[in-house]
């Protein structure tokens, strides 16, 4: 079963737009759990434009009572740069996976993957810190066959493919051939024992054809799920996606 983690900083983007609490984060969460999501996923930038520290701490500490009281096992996935900024929010907050995205200054959204021989050093630096927590580890990529040769030498648990590109294709009619990149690039990461998660632009639509990729584990999906959420209410979106990934709801 393909799990879906819903990206929750589009609604605190509108909150922060306006200050004070509206939307409340956490009655959100809990109509997205309610629908049968499987996890939250967080980007906590240091500008603190959507999701905050504070924000990040309250997911966490709500999700574990969630848990307990619910005998769920709901995931918690916090993306963040490498610094010792993001670290520090990683270790305190003790999500079940942390996803490291290499950031640009100025950038508007994550748009690209690490250069795996270039970043070596400081992803092993990051990813020992937070394995040695117990955190499950991600890292973003993309497709290039050349750079994912480097997987070997990278202590990750997943990779998160960045899929931009393929929504991007998908739109224009290519979707098929923009897919067998992600297949072929899938082989090598799963030739390394590495699972594979994937996030960006992928919507009900392109996820039936997504959602064929070997190994595929989970998608991380926010503006876009919740942009159709406007439309046809926050529930019924998460059981349409749901449904596309093959799960009975």
């Amino acid at each position: 079963m393909i799990k879906l983690s819903v990206n929750i900083n589009k609604i605190a983007t509108l909150r922060n737009s306006r200050g004070g609490n509206i939307p409340d984060l956490i009655e959100h969460v809990k109509i997205i759990l309610s629908a049968g999501a499987h996890g939250i996923t967080v980007h906590p930038r240091s500008d603190e434009r959507h999701i905050t520290k504070k924000d990040v701490i309250l997911v966490s500490e709500f999700i574990k009572n969630y848990n307990l009281k619910n005998n769920k096992d709901i995931e918690y996935n916090i993306e963040g740069e490498l610094s010792d900024r993001f670290l520090s929010i990683v270790l305190e907050a003790n999500p079940t996976q942390a996803t490291l995205v290499p950031v640009s200054p100025g950038e508007i959204t994550s748009d690209h993957g690490f250069d795996l021989k270039k970043d070596k050093s400081e992803l092993h630096k990051y990813l020992a810190k937070i394995k040695d927590k117990g955190i499950r580890t991600a890292i973003f990529v993309e497709t290039e066959i050349e750079n994912l040769k480097n997987l070997s030498q990278i202590p990750t648990d997943r990779v998160e493919f960045y899929t931009g590109p393929f929504a991007d294709e998908f739109e224009k009619g290519n979707g098929i051939s923009s897919f067998e990149k992600y297949k072929k690039a899938s082989e090598i990461v799963l030739s390394n024992n590495i699972e594979i998660n994937a996030g960006h632009d992928l919507d009900h639509l392109n996820l039936k054809l997504f959602n064929k990729l070997p190994g595929l584990q989970e998608v991380s999906i926010g503006h876009r799920l919740i942009s159709y959420s406007l439309q046809v209410g926050l529930q019924t979106t998460i059981q349409l996606y749901l449904k596309t990934l093959g799960e009975v709801v």
